[in-house]
Parts: C-alpha cells; structure tokens; sequence
C-alpha cells in the first residue's frame, strides 16, 4: 500500500469522493451518528467500493495527529504528491486556451494555502507552483481548506524557483508579481495572453530574486486604512481580474 493520511471533514471527504474517489482506502464514520450527511458519505463510499468504518468519537480522535474538528468523519487516503517538475511542460502544453499560471513564493500558513489553491480552482489556474524549501507543501489542513481543490488543480514544488520562471517566460508565459509599493494597478495590464500571477509569502512579500525575474509589477489599489491584504485574499481578487478581462463563459 502507499504511504497514506489522514483527511477530515464532511466538505473535505465529500470533494475527494466525487473528484478522486480511487485515492481513499478507508472511511471512518462516527458510530450512531445518522444525518444527512452521514448517509450521503456512506453512499458516495458505497459506491465506490470504499470500506466504511464506524467507531466512537474517541477513537476518530486518535486517528488525527492534533485535536480539530473533524466532525466525526475521517478518511485513510493516498498520500498527496505533487507534480513533478518535469511534468509540467506535459502539463502546460495540454492547454488549449491562453494559460494561468499561480506562483506563491514562499507561503508559510497552510490555511492560506489552501485558500489559494480554492481560489485557483475557481477561476480555472492550469497549475499552482510554489518552492520546496521555506514554504508548506499539502497537509490535511490545507486539504481541507482547499475543499477538494488538491485533488484537481495540479500543485507544483520546484526546487529552484527562479530558474522555472525564467522557463515559463521562454515558453511565452508573463510574469506578473504582485506588490505593494508599486503603483501600477493590475487591471491596467492585459492578462488575456498567457500570464503567470506571483505573489509572496504572508509577512515578507516576494523575494528579491522572484521580484526581478517578473515581467511586470503591479498592486491592488487600496482606499480603506489597511495597507494590504491577506496573501490568500488578495490571491481571490488578481484571478477575479484575470477572468474579468478574459470573460466568464
């Protein structure tokens, strides 16, 4: 068997059920426990051909390294892996339609990642990279956060950050890195060709060598008192511009 995890949450379960369902060896499901959904797990499981386990409360608190809120059902799954780095030039040149590319330089907090990878999902990203060093790859928070994100946008940890942005550019691929201190908005910036949005970790920003290697820099105009947003918000805001201009069909 491969090395496998602990996911958790009815949101979560449920999402890796529909999409990815060959990935789950086993769901745990609170004993007594009958709602609707509960039944609708057990269903999805059933259909799969998924092995259901009942058990007390406590013991569902086992499973779990820490103590969060799991409510009641939890699932034994494949382990995530990444793509692999070189498997994202089979990647990008599946896409027909002019390319999304998410860059996060160095997020840290697994809740904004996975808020990031939600927000990508939504607005159609070919594929999310992110370094292997100084940055969170996929836990279960993040897996739950996303809610069934990881299972369907492609994540891609590379161990040299700027020589793969130096690559998408040879591919034709725009580089824009958000910043604060700039005054460029982003709605100024054609992003119907192939573009890829980066952004930088929570407190310090983006890199100095991840600034210099973008095509473009730009900000999101602020009128309120804050001087920025949170990276996973802001992340939701410059792909809702992108699609804005390219069109909602």
């Amino acid at each position: 068997m491969n090395k496998s995890e602990f996911i958790y949450g009815y949101h979560t379960i449920k999402a890796l059920l529909e999409t990815a369902p060959d990935q789950i060896y086993k769901l745990y499901l609170q004993v007594k426990r009958d709602d609707k959904r509960w039944h609708e797990l057990m269903a999805l499981a059933k259909r799969a051909n998924i092995t259901v386990v009942q058990i007390p409360r406590h013991e569902l608190d086992a499973l779990l390294d820490e103590k969060v809120q799991h409510q009641g059902m939890v699932a034994a799954c494949q382990s995530f892996a990444s793509v692999d780095e070189a498997a994202l030039a089979t990647l990008l040149s599946s896409v027909e339609q002019p390319k999304l590319v998410l860059i996060l330089d160095g997020i840290q907090d697994p809740h904004n990642l996975g808020a990031c990878l939600r927000s990508a999902n939504a607005f159609g990203v070919d594929a999310v990279i992110a370094p292997k060093d100084r940055a969170v790859g996929i836990t279960p928070v993040v897996r739950k956060v996303a809610a069934g994100a990881v299972a369907t946008t492609p994540f891609v940890q590379v161990t040299n950050l700027a020589r793969t942005m130096r690559w998408l550019q040879e591919q034709g691929i725009w580089l824009v890195g958000m910043e604060a201190h700039t005054t460029k908005p982003l709605c100024t910036i054609d992003c119907c060709g192939d573009i890829g949005i980066v952004l930088g970790s929570e407190d310090k920003g983006m890199r100095r060598l991840t600034t210099e290697h973008c095509d473009y820099l730009a900000t999101i105009p602020m009128h309120g008192t804050v001087a920025s947003l949170n990276v996973s918000v802001a992340t939701a805001v410059c792909l809702y511009e992108i699609k804005r201009q390219r069109g909602f069909s």
